[in-house]
C-alpha cells in the first residue's frame, strides 16, 4: 500500500514543493503510525523551504510543524495509545503528508470528537501565544499590550486568548484586516498610514505592560520605547540567521539593560524537548478552551493535504488573516 507526502525538493518558492509516493510500513515497536487528519500550514514551513533559518535543514525534506490524526497502528512497545486514539504531535518537519511516523514520547493527547481543523492551529500558533501570555509575560486581567502582526496565526491567537484573559489590547495590521481584531475587542493601528508609537503613547501615556513581537528588526527599539517601567518585551521571531541571530539578542539586551526597568524574554517551541510537561498542561487547556467554545481559531483557507503548494502560495500573498489548515479527504470543518 501506498500513500503520499509533500517534500521541498531544493531552496525556493512554492514551486518546489512536489508531491512523493512511499511505501505504507509497519511502524517499529516504539512508534506509532498516524493517519494525519489535518496540519496547519505556518510561516516556520515556509522559511524553512527558503533556508531562512539559524540551524537549516537540507533538502529533500517534508515541510509541516505539525499535524492532528489518528494512530493507525502502534507498535509493540507502545503503551499509552491505542488504535483509533485522536492524538497529535509537533513534528517541526514532516506534517505535509497522509501518514506520520511517531515515537511514543512526541505524542500530544486530542480529546476524542474535536474538530482536527479548528484544533490543527492550537499545536503550534496557539501554544505560542497562550505561553507567551501566561508563562513568560504572567500577564493579568486589565494589563495593556500590544500584538506586533496581530492578523496570522499566532496574532489572531493573541488576540482571541487575550480577550479571554481581560487585557486591553492594541495590533498592527495592515486596514483590510482589521475587522478581525475588532471582532476580538481589540483596538487596530494601520502601520501602513499611522505612526503606531505615537498613537500609543497618546491613549497610554504611562506605557504598555507588555509587548510581544513575532517580527524583530526595528520594531526591538520601538517596542522597548512603549514598555512602562516594569513593562515586558517577549519575542518570538526567527532572526533568519546565525547572525541574524546574534544581531537580534544583542539589540534585545541592549534596550534590557536599559534603565528603564523593562525586561525582555524569548519564546521559542524548542523548550518542549526539553521539558514536556508545561506543553502538555497548556494544550490540555487549549483543547478545552476549544471544546467549551472559549475560543475559536480563524481559518482562512482549508486545503487538501497534497494541494500545500497552492496553500504555501496563498501564505506568501500576504493576504491571509488567520490560519491556513490541510485536511485529509473527508475531513470538513466541524468534523469529529
Amino acid at each position: 500500500m501506498k500513500y503520499h507526502s509533500v517534500i521541498s525538493t531544493k531552496r525556493g518558492g512554492p514551486e518546489v514543493l512536489q508531491v512523493i509516493e512511499q511505501e505504507l510500513h509497519a511502524p517499529d515497536r516504539d512508534q506509532v503510525r498516524i493517519k494525519v487528519l489535518a496540519a496547519p500550514v505556518s510561516l516556520p514551513d515556509v522559511e524553512a523551504r527558503y533556508g531562512l533559518s539559524p540551524f537549516k535543514i537540507k533538502t529533500p525534506f517534508v515541510p509541516g510543524y505539525a499535524i492532528i490524526g489518528e494512530v493507525n497502528e502502534a507498535g509493540a512497545a507502545i503503551t499509552s495509545v491505542k488504535v483509533g486514539d485522536r492524538v497529535a504531535v509537533m513534528t517541526v518537519y514532516g506534517g505535509y503528508t497522509e501518514y506520520y511516523y511517531s515515537k511514543e514520547d512526541q505524542l500530544i493527547p486530542v480529546p476524542a470528537g474535536i474538530d482536527p481543523i479548528a484544533a490543527a492551529p492550537l499545536i503550534l500558533n496557539y501554544i505560542v501565544a497562550f505561553q507567551a501570555l501566561h508563562r513568560l509575560a504572567r500577564v493579568t486581567a486589565g494589563d495593556k499590550i500590544l500584538i506586533i502582526g496581530a492578523s496570522g496565526g499566532i496574532g489572531t491567537a493573541f488576540l482571541q486568548l487575550g480577550s479571554f484573559a481581560g487585557l486591553k489590547i492594541y495590533g498592527l495590521a495592515s486596514k483590510s484586516k482589521h475587522p478581525v481584531l475588532i471582532e476580538s475587542g481589540a483596538v487596530p493601528i494601520d502601520y501602513h498610514t499611522q505612526d503606531y508609537i505615537q498613537v500609543i503613547r497618546n491613549v497610554e501615556p504611562d506605557g504598555l505592560d507588555a509587548v510581544f513581537d513575532g517580527i524583530g528588526g526595528n520594531y526591538i527599539n520601538q517596542s522597548f520605547s512603549l514598555l512602562r517601567k516594569g513593562g515586558v518585551y517577549v519575542g518570538y521571531c526567527n532572526p533568519q540567521s546565525l547572525m541574524g541571530m546574534f544581531r537580534y539578542l544583542a539589540k534585545v539586551m541592549i534596550n534590557h539593560l536599559s534603565p528603564n526597568g523593562c525586561s525582555a524574554k524569548f519564546y521559542g517551541t524548542g523548550q518542549s524537548r526539553l521539558d514536556r510537561k508545561p506543553f502538555l498542561q497548556d494544550w490540555e487547556k487549549l483543547f478545552e478552551l476549544l471544546s467549551e467554545g472559549k475560543i475559536k481559531p480563524v481559518i482562512s483557507r482549508i486545503y487538501p493535504i497534497l494541494e500545500a503548494a497552492e496553500a504555501n502560495r496563498y501564505l506568501e500573498s500576504g493576504k491571509v488573516c488567520g490560519n491556513i489548515v490541510l485536511a485529509a479527504d473527508g475531513i470538513n470543518p466541524g468534523t469529529g
